[in-house]
């Protein structure tokens, strides 16, 4: 038995197809740049923050501990109890994958990022 399709209960075209592919790509287009730039623009923040936590508790260290100006802080086992600890029970390290140093007790800044300047935007204390 042979079935026919009634007119007008036709699929999508081609070109149809195309154009909501087109429409999609162009979307795309504008939305992943700046979803990687908000990526890196929210790392950035966390580490500066984690940057200022070290750098509070390197202040308290120094004033509980008697430390004088040039003296040098062991990180992060002099910090851990001044620093609120992620869950794995370490003190936060920067979500871009830099690594902490501290530099000398009365220093401006007290804590870097190992990524400083070489990532946009910078890792660093303003």
């Amino acid at each position: 038995m042979k079935t026919t399709r009634p007119k007008g209960l036709g699929g999508f075209t081609l070109v149809e197809i195309m154009i909501v592919i087109a429409i999609i790509a162009l979307l795309a287009a504008i939305v992943i740049p700046n979803l990687l730039r908000a990526s890196a623009k929210s790392q950035a923040t966390a580490c500066i923050n984690n940057l200022r936590q070290i750098d509070t508790a390197v202040q308290q260290f120094a004033v509980e501990a008697k430390k004088h100006v040039g003296d040098i802080i062991t990180y992060p086992d002099d910090l851990t109890p001044y620093i609120h600890l992620n869950p794995q029970g370490k003190i936060p390290s920067c979500p871009a994958g830099g690594t902490y140093s501290l530099t000398t007790v009365g220093s401006v800044p007290s804590a870097l990022c190992s990524l400083g300047t070489s990532v946009t935007p910078a890792h660093l204390q303003p």
